[in-house]
């Protein structure tokens, strides 16, 4: 049995993916302990897992950022933005971790860490304490490749000559002007602590530093690459931990009544409603479509006097596994996990959003034909519409997202990890030691 301790940056979307395999690997007997932000002591409470706090680490979290980083809200401008987030909630944060680390490493020797994609410890972890590092994709790849556009613009491959030849323009351009000061960061606080610099913007670095890129998804809902990195390994839809326990949500009554079901959320951390809830709802209410909307807690009460219409069901929280088979269609703004669960569930899908690296996620639906990207943060009521009519009666949705249900099914994301886990310990340090991506 190994010591593992997981990591993650401070944000839902990388913290509840990870839960899944940390309480499989606690049930296969491993010591699992947990170094997070103080926003997750509750959380790592109840699924009775040992908490490392941030304590050298600006403790910032999803909530609390405008806060901790007020100088953001007098930027203008989503590229000014990204910019201070990859300097301030990514790049000057990893000596920070690899700081709080080390002091757990003193009194808790561990041999493996497992944290998200975007936990810039990583490289320090690797390269100054030497250890064995998992890293998890909790998003679309990040790495660049040869054969794609850059990553972060929602941008669909090309297979055209002039179509590629701009994708390496733009790849130049994000290298040297989207992500240039954090990658200089970066390169500077790897000499300030003896560390080779590394080529590439943070993610990749982190992918490239970790001994092992388990990369949620399969490679049929991703692009194509020939030059993919040796060292990533797809394992399936990695999904929160539920529990044993899931909460029925019967509608029975009503199902019998309707022509067909719309599932719509836009997750727990887009608070303004009026993005893709309330288009939903006026699209279909008094009509003879279920409606189910999912608030994520935020304005239940007053979206259900605004539309009290008998067609529409209105909840903070529904349990999606207990939900998406009795449903046609999901309307989503695009997050990894809950696409995934509509994938498994053969759900054609409508989505809308663009910030978060949603358009990444977005763009990879439309392109594979699983659903309608609408490349927007707010569409209207008739394109809500419009388009839940079109992926359910063009038969091309339907047959795409069931075939890729299909190769979803192939991979078993727990034996999986079990596996690669096995191998990494097995082979560590042959360097000349290889298997296979796939299963």
């Amino acid at each position: 049995m190994k010591k593992i301790l997981f990591a993650n940056i401070p944000f839902d979307g990388h913290f509840n993916p990870l839960t899944g395999i940390a309480m499989h690997l606690k049930s296969q007997g491993h010591d699992v302990r947990w170094y997070a932000a103080s926003a997750y002591q509750d959380k790592l409470a109840r699924l009775d897992i040992q908490h490392y706090p941030f304590k050298k680490a600006v403790d910032y979290n999803q909530q609390n950022v405008n806060e901790i980083f007020p100088e953001r809200l007098a930027i203008k401008g989503q590229v000014q933005k990204l910019k201070f987030d990859m300097k301030n909630y990514f790049a000057l944060r990893g000596p920070e971790f690899y700081q709080d680390i080390r002091d757990i490493d003193e009194t808790w020797s561990f041999d493996l860490m497992i944290s998200d994609i975007a936990f810039t410890g990583i490289p320090f972890v690797k390269d100054k304490l030497g250890k064995r590092v998992i890293s998890v994709g909790v998003f679309p790849l990040t790495e660049n490749s040869r054969d794609l556009p850059p990553a972060g613009l929602g941008m669909v491959p090309s297979d055209t000559f002039f179509g590629r030849r701009k994708q390496d323009i733009l790849r130049f351009v994000s290298d040297n002007l989207l992500f240039r000061e954090s990658k200089l960061l970066f390169r500077r606080l790897f000499i300030e602590h003896g560390m080779a610099p590394a080529n590439g913007h943070l993610f990749q670095i982190c992918g490239q530093k970790s001994d092992l890129l388990l990369q949620s998804g399969t490679p049929g809902f991703e692009f194509k690459r020939s030059d993919l990195s040796a060292n990533i390994r797809f394992i399936g839809a990695l999904l929160p931990y539920s529990g044993s326990h899931t909460e029925t949500f019967a509608l029975t009554g009503k199902l019998k009544n309707y022509k067909r079901v719309v599932l719509v959320t836009q997750g727990t951390m887009e608070k303004d409603p009026e993005k893709i809830l309330v288009p939903t709802l006026e699209a279909f209410k008094d009509t003879d479509v279920l409606v189910i909307a999912t608030t994520g807690g935020s304005g239940t009460a007053t979206l259900q006097a605004r539309f009290p219409q008998p067609n529409l069901v209105i909840r903070d929280f529904i349990s999606f596994a207990d939900i998406m088979p009795q449903c046609d269609v999901y309307v989503t703004n695009g997050g990894y996990g809950g696409v995934m669960l509509g994938i498994q569930n053969e759900l054609p899908l409508v989505v809308a959003g663009i910030h978060e690296g949603k358009n990444e996620i977005n763009a990879r639906v439309g392109y594979f034909k699983l659903g309608l990207d609408l490349k927007t943060e707010y569409p209207t009521a008739e394109q809500i519409r419009n388009s839940v009519d079109k992926v359910l009666t063009d038969k091309q949705y339907v047959e795409k997202v069931k075939k890729m249900a299909r190769e979803f099914s192939q991979y078993r994301v727990f034996d999986l990890c079990d596996q690669y886990i096995h191998q990494l310990f097995e082979h560590h340090g042959n360097k000349d030691q290889q298997f296979s991506k796939y299963i």
